[in-house]
């Protein structure tokens, strides 16, 4: 082992409690900690990242963190990554943790080497390359865990906006609001076609009131979902036709080849009629006693 190349490990195993006790109080002072439970669990991890760095540094692995040797360190920054970007922190209170070491390990480097020039300036130079690997190490997976994050929300709420309801029996509706892309639309035609094959529904009317505008790209969409819901036995009507949005269809030469009503009462209406169903009015007697 080259003792040149393990300064920053013998400055860590000699001088641990007091690195430790800087470093907390350099995030106390940055991050601002509001309460003893934040404070708890970041002198935990502190004392955790420290005792890794430690294995890593007493390698002398200090060009590449993705080395064997570093692998606990970059399974705790994963760890910590991902409860911080789950817990809300910014990115900022996320790399401060890692960063803010740099201001007492490089003054304890001042105080070993303060009179070589040449060594303080040639140790201080490997460990901020080291803090600044680790720390964009922490930055990547902690994006890599917010982008998860956004993503799966997204699908939630897509899977939210796309609702299938039973109107009557064996009568569903697709109410859909907003643009309609692939992505979406892959959403809306297996929410359909399970609630088709679940219900056993012989009418599906989907209902575009809520979407703004209807080109060839949507056209074609509702057409596989019509197409779709036609294969598992569920006819189709679609509702919610504006003139707008019929003139647009006649100009763009479309052909959605499906029965089309002007409201979603209108649809139902229709519905009715296939299934063999009535609704009548019933009139009060003049007498309610009576």
């Amino acid at each position: 082992m080259n003792d040149d190349r393990n300064t920053i490990w013998s400055l860590v195993e000699k001088h641990h409690q007091r690195l430790l006790t800087e470093w907390l109080a350099c995030q106390q002072r940055d991050l601002r900690l509001p309460d003893s439970d934040r404070k708890a669990d970041t002198a935990g991890l502190a004392r955790r990242f420290l005792e890794e760095f430690r294995r890593g540094t007493a390698s002398a692995q200090f060009d590449d963190i993705q080395a064997a040797e570093w692998q606990p360190m970059r399974e705790l920054l994963e760890d910590l990554s991902r409860d911080r970007a789950l817990q809300g922190f910014s990115p900022n209170e996320t790399a401060v943790f890692v960063f803010s070491l740099k201001e007492p390990l490089f003054a304890l480097l001042r105080r070993e080497f303060g009179a070589d020039a040449d060594r303080l300036a040639s140790e201080t130079w490997i460990a901020s390359r080291l803090i600044d690997e680790l720390g964009l190490y922490t930055m990547e997976c902690f994006a890599k865990t917010r982008e998860e994050v956004i993503n799966r929300q997204q699908q939630e709420l897509l899977e939210l906006s796309t609702p299938v309801v039973t109107l009557w029996d064996g009568i569903l509706a697709l109410p859909l609001i907003g643009t309609l892309d692939s992505e979406r639309t892959q959403i809306v035609m297996e929410s359909l076609l399970q609630r088709i094959v679940t219900s056993g529904a012989e009418i599906a009317i989907i209902d575009i009131t809520g979407v703004p505008t209807v080109d060839t790209l949507v056209a074609q969409h509702l057409i596989k979902t019509i197409s779709a819901a036609r294969l598992m036995g569920a006819d189709c009507i679609l509702s919610g036709i504006r003139p707008q949005i019929a003139q647009t269809i006649v100009h763009l030469g479309l052909e959605l080849n499906v029965v089309s009503k002007a409201t979603m009462a209108d649809a139902l209406a229709l519905a009715l009629r296939r299934t063999g169903k009535v609704i009548t009015e019933r009139k009060q007697p003049a007498n309610p006693e009576a």
